[in-house]
């Protein structure tokens, strides 16, 4: 079976109030979607990145793989990536492959007629997950009301955005942890904030007064020595983790290498779509560190319940929100986890388009 067309879409929606991290604020956010047509079926596969990344698709990528094998994905993926040889790599490059990347496994999984999982080998059934959101921009009682809505949801881990005003986040992480209570592990993310002497502080006094468990990229990620520095320092109960930023295996196995991270994340919205996934996953094995996916939780389900160094999947606010908003057939958490659908073939999900119309952007 050929691939016959490669159609792509960009959609632009606002957030549901401003939010912002400890280095970046927005009140957008755009998804990239790739339908990939093989016969009568079509495979969905999509990416957040701007628009530009559309046209990468419609000019060049798409020409590249149209016609190709549909069986026949690694040697799809490797043309891609010769194809994008002098724009660089990184970036919108990487998201563009992955968007198509991702539209395939789907394509190919309903041409089996198998849900993707079954494509790829099911190591669990589910996948666990943590609400991810707590932006700084964010008000107390708004965190607070956030972080409850998932403990009530039966969600047993929660991360919040930290750094832009560090004099601020002790008492921010006092109330987010009143808030949810002990049971529940609270995680904090800088988005690159601290330098190295006030990320070693505030590790120190998140772990031992509120018990956080996980400090997400508290430095810039080319910072491997800084990142080893807090890592070989941490407290025994808090992971020091990255990898949102790794387009492609050589920053996985440089940061790895490093010393730099307990948890390795990866996004196959950014790391060239599942392909990428699954050897960033080898990767994690051969070194025996777990791994997370890093937000996009619809799309990360299937793949997430394939691999056996998966430990969990963000549930990020933002992309909850766009993903129930534009499909049908979206994972809703169950006792903290997403489960599969093996009812149907391929990812499970269909675009319902007359919802997406009104953000669509014209390329």
């Amino acid at each position: 079976m050929k691939i016959d067309e490669i159609s792509v879409s960009a959609y632009t929606l606002p957030t549901d109030a401003p939010e912002s991290d400890g280095t970046l604020g927005w009140d957008k956010t755009t998804m990239v979607l790739v339908e990939a047509r093989g016969g009568d079926l079509t495979g969905l596969g999509y990416t957040y990145a701007d628009a530009s990344t559309a046209v990468l698709i419609r000019d060049l990528l798409g020409r590249v793989v149209t016609g190709s094998d549909a069986m026949n994905i690694p040697h799809t993926w490797s043309a891609m990536v010769r194809a994008v040889r002098n724009l660089g790599r990184p970036g919108t490059s990487a998201m563009a492959i992955s968007a198509i990347d991702n539209a395939l496994w789907d394509l190919k999984s309903k041409l089996l007629n198998v849900p993707l999982v079954a494509l790829l080998g099911a190591v669990r059934s589910e996948l666990p997950i943590y609400g991810s959101g707590g932006f700084t921009s964010y008000t107390d009682k708004r965190l607070a009301q956030q972080f409850v809505g998932w403990v009530e949801q039966g969600i047993s881990r929660v991360k919040m955005k930290v750094g832009r005003e560090p004099e601020k986040d002790l008492n921010r992480v006092e109330a987010a942890r009143k808030a949810i209570g002990d049971q529940v592990e609270l995680f904090v993310d800088a988005n690159s904030a601290y330098d190295r002497k006030e990320a070693l502080y505030y590790m120190e006094r998140f772990a031992g007064d509120f018990d956080v468990r996980w400090m997400e990229q508290p430095l810039p990620p080319e910072d491997r020595t800084g990142m080893r520095f807090l890592r070989e320092r941490s407290p025994s109960r808090m992971d020091i983790t990255d990898g949102e930023y790794g387009y492609d295996l050589p920053y996985f196995r440089e940061m790895i290498e490093s010393g730099a991270v307990d948890v390795v994340m990866a996004d196959a919205t950014r790391c060239c779509g599942i392909s990428g996934f699954l050897q960033v996953n080898a990767l994690c094995e051969a070194w025996c560190l777990p791994m997370s996916s890093h937000c996009a939780p619809l799309l990360h389900v299937h793949p997430g319940c394939a691999l056996s160094s998966m430990r969990h999947a963000e549930y990020f606010h933002d992309h909850v929100r766009i993903e129930r908003m534009f499909f049908d057939g979206v994972a809703e958490p169950r006792d903290g986890a997403l489960r599969p659908d093996l009812s149907v073939p391929g990812s499970g999900i269909s675009l319902r388009k007359a919802d997406a119309e009104p953000y669509r952007l014209k390329l």
